[in-house]
């Protein structure tokens, strides 16, 4: 059996796998000191590869002190799990949605395995810099083994944010270096066609969008939105204009797979006659699924059975050039069941799929609206109108700055977003999760909200602090609650998902031993045998191992018994765990016989020998295709 790796994803080693698999003769492997394979890459054959000159080494880039140091960071892994707290949650066995407790950064690189290219939009609104604002206190200038120590730990006043003075001479770069990391690997947790919004002053935002273009790349600039938001004549204390406006940086993975859902055209006819009407009806034009002029995307390059019980590949609606189609599997399947799919063969006899565009009609064939573009600049929704509704909610005293549920719900609203992830990493009083909701109240959607906090501790003289909140993430948990009752309350007939799972970040559920049993004297194994910490649960092992294999966090969690042993099954199947102790043949017997995809024990678990010596035959005779792991 294998053994669990606990450790977040090595981003180093990922990016050269990705690179040997385009360029192998650029990837060479070599023993390390303590004799184990690792991988390099040969800079100079890469470069004759790609066709660089070397001596054309001038280049136009963004660069500040600390970014080598901040790209290094996120590739580094970290030892740490996120521990469920059913206490706090709401609605834990059906929810969908998320609320996790620690800093981002490390939040961020554990959420890898589980969220990589599943998350169709990002909203956060990062401190703004204005020299009142706090960052977080990374310190890119420790060595791997201290920051695998350290990382995410609070001082010795267990403060983990620190204020940014604008008298500080790193005023900016330790904000770039902040901001910086996160873009890095949130883009990687977004789907190809998705997109990320970003709110921010004029302070840092011609910085924002160079670290943008930077991780993004500038020719998926989506926009640099204007969002007026200050209602009246603006910002009395401006020294010279009265500033009222902000910026919402917007940014796609892949700018040619992205749609942006149009806002009515507030002088439109919307009462068509009926003749009109019903000559629209049916109307509608094909267009080619397959492109050949998008950015190419594996996930979008797949079969498609044609009439004839052939398969056609986007090449083939490509001349032969490498091509993918413009829709998921997923949205192709459910296009395809309503009708809304043509497959016929053109001129030259090749099938090409064709999908059928309705004009002034939906699919079904009903008349909708017509739509424009949005604009630019984003009005009618200010900060008054956030304070208000969180006074309305008793929570106005606890956040000056939140912003309005009605600019996040407009943002939410210009991305199809149906049964969906939306992450918010910086969550502050959860008005995205808020936004979500009644969103999903208002329109029948089945959104999922991923919301991110440090736990941040109020000030003992604040309002906050003194009703009973100790860190900010009580009251953005507090908030989620009241507002999906006050949700529920106004919309009785709607249904949507206002609960949420809580997890908080912590330091991984296994001793030092267990990932450098080489550095511990034989003589103490038997003393080490347990190398799970004492105070961690089964459930918080079983949280580490899904986010390990790559489960997700919301799934399904069933927990029954089998010969007085604890056994969860996840997914109806895909992954069964036990980790009791003097686990017997028997139980390893029935749970082989529900043939799980992954499962999982501990390695010292097992009641004896015979257990031990009949496990490889107990699955190899009722599931061998399970995929057994060990902790």
């Amino acid at each position: 059996m294998e053994k669990m790796r606990f450790e977040s994803v090595d981003g180093f080693q990922e990016n050269i796998r990705r690179l040997a698999d385009i360029f192998p003769s650029c990837v060479k492997e070599q023993k390390d000191n303590d004799g184990k394979t690792i991988r390099k890459v040969d800079i100079n054959t890469l470069q004759l590869l790609l066709g660089i000159n070397q001596k054309e080494s001038e280049t136009c880039e963004f660069s500040w002190v600390g970014k080598r140091e901040a790209v290094k960071e996120v590739y580094k892994p970290i030892r740490k799990t996120l521990r469920p707290v059913v206490q706090d949650s709401v609605e834990w066995d059906s929810t969908g949605n998320l609320y996790i407790e620690g800093d981002n950064l490390d939040v961020l690189k554990l959420l890898q395995e589980s969220y990589l290219d599943s998350v169709k939009v990002i909203y956060i609104d990062p401190p703004y810099n204005t020299g009142n604002d706090f960052v977080y206190a990374d310190d890119f200038s420790q060595s791997t083994e201290e920051y695998l120590e350290n990382s995410g730990q609070y001082d010795d006043k267990g403060n983990r944010l620190v204020k940014n003075l604008d008298s500080n001479g790193r005023f900016h770069t330790d904000w770039l270096n902040m901001i910086y990391t996160r873009l890095k690997i949130a883009k990687d947790l977004l789907r190809d066609n998705g997109v990320i919004f970003i709110s921010i002053s004029d302070i840092e935002a011609a910085n924002l969008k160079k670290i943008c273009d930077d991780v993004f790349g500038t020719v998926n600039c989506i926009a640099d939105l204007i969002w007026a938001n200050k209602e009246g004549g603006g910002s009395s204390d401006s020294k010279l204009f009265r500033i009222k406006h902000e910026h919402v940086i917007c940014y796609a993975k892949n700018v040619d797979l992205v749609e942006i859902k149009g806002v009515a055209i507030s002088n439109a006819d919307r009462y068509k006659g009926a003749d009109e009407y019903e000559k629209d009806r049916g109307k509608y034009y094909l267009q080619k699924l397959g492109m050949g002029s998008i950015q190419y995307s594996k996930s979008l390059d797949y079969p498609i059975e044609t009439p004839d019980g052939t398969f056609v590949m986007p090449s083939d609606n490509n001349n032969g050039k490498r091509a993918c189609w413009r829709w998921s599997k997923e949205k192709f399947r459910k296009n395809e069941e309503q009708g809304f799919i043509e497959i016929k063969k053109d001129s030259k006899g090749i099938w090409t799929v064709y999908t059928k565009q309705y004009m002034n009609c939906d699919n079904e064939g009903n008349y909708i609206d017509r739509t424009q573009r949005p604009m630019g600049i984003i009005e009618n929704y200010s900060s008054t109108q956030a304070a208000k509704l969180l006074e309305n909610m008793e929570l106005g005293r606890y956040f000056n700055y939140s912003k309005p549920i009605e600019l996040i719900s407009y943002l939410i609203a210009r991305i199809d977003l149906e049964g969906e992830y939306i992450l918010d990493f910086f969550a502050g009083s959860s008005t995205t999760a808020h936004a979500v909701m009644k969103l999903d109240a208002e329109d029948g959607g089945h959104r999922k909200f991923i919301m991110v906090q440090l736990p941040e501790e109020t000030d003992e003289k604040s309002e906050a602090y003194k009703a009973g909140y100790k860190n900010i993430c009580e009251i953005g948990k507090e908030r989620i609650r009241r507002a999906a009752k006050k949700i529920a309350e106004e919309n009785p007939q709607a249904k949507f998902d206002g609960g949420f799972r809580v997890l908080k970040c912590d330091t991984s559920n296994m001793k030092d031993v267990y990932y450098n049993p080489a550095e511990y004297e034989p003589s103490l194994f038997t003393s080490l045998e347990n190398n799970i910490k004492e105070d961690r649960t089964s459930e918080d092992l079983l949280f580490q191992v899904m986010l390990d294999l790559g489960v997700l966090l919301s799934s399904k969690i069933e927990e029954t018994t089998i010969a007085g042993k604890r056994v969860f099954n996840v997914e109806d199947n895909y992954l069964i765990a036990c980790f009791d102790d003097n686990v017997t043949e028997e139980v390893i017997t029935e749970i082989a016989k529900q043939k799980p995809y992954y499962f999982v024990m501990r390695d010292s678990s097992m009641a004896n020998d015979s257990v031990a010596t009949n496990f490889e035959q107990i699955f190899a005779a009722y599931s061998p295709d399970t995929v057994r792991k060990v902790l």
